[in-house]
């Protein structure tokens, strides 16, 4: 099911505070005003074509995620992609986005545990490498 859909002026608002910057730094990369930026994300004016592009190219997103199309935020050809055989990561975001917050939780620290890792063993290997 599909949650309640968020207006453009939401989402940019959410992806520049995720980017941690002010309206002032979004302007000053789209070279507007900041009282446009505030048109923006206040749903009074809408970005044309070249800002939508320069946007969705800056918080890396798709121009269907800007407009509040589709819940994923990634080109929809990554979605597609298998990351094993017989599953795409399209079938892990499906299965994922369902898990409660505990779950969710469980299974960022066990991500991160996995980059620990995997960093460890690069490291590992570039020491192997470097003897």
């Amino acid at each position: 099911m599909r949650g309640i859909m968020r207006s453009f002026g939401e989402i940019l608002a959410s992806l520049r505070e995720e980017r941690g910057i002010y309206q002032k730094e979004l302007a000053a990369i789209l070279k507007v005003s900041v009282g446009t930026i505030s048109n923006y994300e206040n749903n009074i004016h809408f970005p044309d074509q070249e800002a939508l592009i320069q946007l969705a190219e800056y918080f890396d997103v798709t121009i269907d995620y800007l407009l509040g199309r589709t819940p994923y935020r990634y080109n929809p050809e990554v979605l597609r992609q298998e990351c094993v055989p017989g599953t795409t990561v399209s079938d892990v975001v499906e299965v994922i986005q369902h898990f409660n917050p505990k779950n969710m939780a469980s299974l960022l620290d066990f991500v991160d545990l996995l980059q620990l890792r995997e960093k460890a063993e690069s490291s590992s290997r570039e020491d192997s490498a470097n003897d």
